[in-house]
């Protein structure tokens, strides 16, 4: 049996995911697929457009056999704790032989190359780049010209760090450039770090980019593009174009469905919580939460007051050495209440010590029965169940999956007049 691991936002899932999926099986040769699915918030730190439940039936309709949650201390962090927190998942159950993911580059001996010489000059390049970010370049500025630097370096390093005539350091710092290279380089370096037996590979993204408009049919849209089309030209508009698809048509009775109530979240729809939590916070306290610097934690002390939305404080707060998504991602560790403290154990714990499944298909029974034998984590199926087999600092953890879930839940209530489901009572999504 050959499974092979996907990680995931599907926010919202489209035809390039679906490519995705079916190029994984092709490449790897895999029976099953396990895709481990960013659970109530999203990386970029906003709420994920659907819900979690819909989201992981989508992924199961699209090709997927089993949906794992990925916590949201990871699923909210910076590239390297996303990464590390999705890909230590994967190689805890035990089972799982390959990760593929999806690149601009798609030459996997480039990711593997440069992973393999940034874990060798992980000190010197951190020190370069502090160095440059200092002197006043911007961080992409920054990071290439201490990338450089460390290619420089490496020519007096084994052969195995340096990389060879068909990998040039432009192409290294090319593979720097794009969104979907760093997250791969990520997961990459974070495989090297665990010594993992999972073997990376990459495939070429196609269609639009992330930040790309709408194009034709015949495109493969963002999803950035996707939600750009219903937050400004609402339901009917995205229903329109995501009829252009065929790969989609399983899916459109659960677009209907969610589109018809209305059941979809913005970032500003979490800003009244937001608001709440940033008047009730103790003054000097906004450094003690996840990732919260104190460049960071002085501005939201001064702006704590002067916004009108979620959307409107992130771009306040922005600035050359700060990125909206940074500050974002922020705001949702506020919102959870996710302390420093928090993210540190969980790192030094070897980041997920759970895995929650949230659906599967019922044709991938014999994984079921893989995962059970060969995880070393607890295989949570049962919400309320999760405390007997979990540790303090795991519940913890667990914990913040639960209030995530609820937060979100109910700003989608408060948008159909729906009443809340408690989250210990969700039942696994079977298809």
């Amino acid at each position: 049996m050959k499974i092979t691991g996907i990680i995931v936002e599907y926010n919202p899932l489209h035809p390039g995911h679906i490519y995705h999926m079916e190029q994984a099986r092709k490449q790897t040769g895999a029976d099953y697929l396990i895709a481990v699915m960013s659970g109530s918030f999203v990386q970029r730190g906003a709420p994920a457009l659907l819900d979690k439940y819909t989201r992981t039936r989508m992924a199961l309709l699209a090709g997927a056999d089993v949906v794992i949650e990925l916590p949201v201390c990871f699923a909210t962090g910076s590239a390297g704790d996303f990464a590390a927190g999705a890909v230590s998942l994967l190689d805890k159950l035990g089972c799982v032989d390959g990760l593929c993911f999806g690149s601009e580059s798609g030459d996997i001996s480039l990711f593997e190359k440069t992973a393999t010489l940034l874990q060798c000059e992980s000190d010197a390049f951190s020190n370069a780049l502090k160095k440059a970010l200092k002197s006043g370049l911007s961080f992409p500025a920054a990071r290439q010209q201490a990338l450089l630097l460390c290619l420089d370096m490496a020519k007096d390093m084994p052969s195995t760090a340096c990389p060879d005539n068909n990998s040039t350091a432009e192409q290294i710092v090319a593979l720097l450039s794009s969104p979907n290279n760093l997250l791969g380089l990520e997961y990459t370096m974070a495989l090297l770090r665990r010594n993992s037996s999972i073997r990376p590979f990459t495939i070429s993204r196609v269609g639009s980019g992330y930040h790309d408009p709408l194009g034709g049919a015949a495109d493969f849209p963002s999803a950035s593009a996707l939600r750009s089309l219903l937050a400004k030209q609402g339901k009917q508009a995205l229903l329109s174009q995501l009829q252009c698809y065929p790969e989609l048509q399983p899916l459109l009775p659960l677009w209907e469905e969610v589109l018809s109530q209305n059941t979809f979240l913005f970032s500003n729809d979490l800003s009244s919580p937001l608001h709440y939590r940033l008047l009730t916070a103790a003054p000097g306290s906004f450094g003690t939460y996840a990732e919260v610097g104190k460049e960071l934690a002085d501005k939201l002390e001064a702006n704590r007051l002067s916004f009108t939305d979620w959307d409107d404080l992130c771009v306040r707060l922005k600035t050359r050495e700060i990125t909206y998504s940074k500050i974002s991602r922020c705001l949702c560790r506020i919102l959870l209440s996710v302390p420093q403290e928090m993210l540190l154990t969980a790192r030094d714990n070897d980041y997920t010590p759970y895995a929650r499944i949230l659906g599967f298909r019922k044709s991938a029974s014999p994984l079921l029965s893989v995962l059970k034998k060969n995880s070393s984590i607890p295989l949570i199926s049962r919400p309320a169940a999760a405390a007997r087999s979990l540790s303090p600092e795991a519940l913890a953890l667990y914990e913040k999956d639960v209030l995530a879930a609820h937060l979100t839940q109910t700003a989608r209530c408060a948008k159909t007049g729906q009443l809340p489901v408690h989250e210990y009572t969700r039942q696994l999504i079977l298809l």
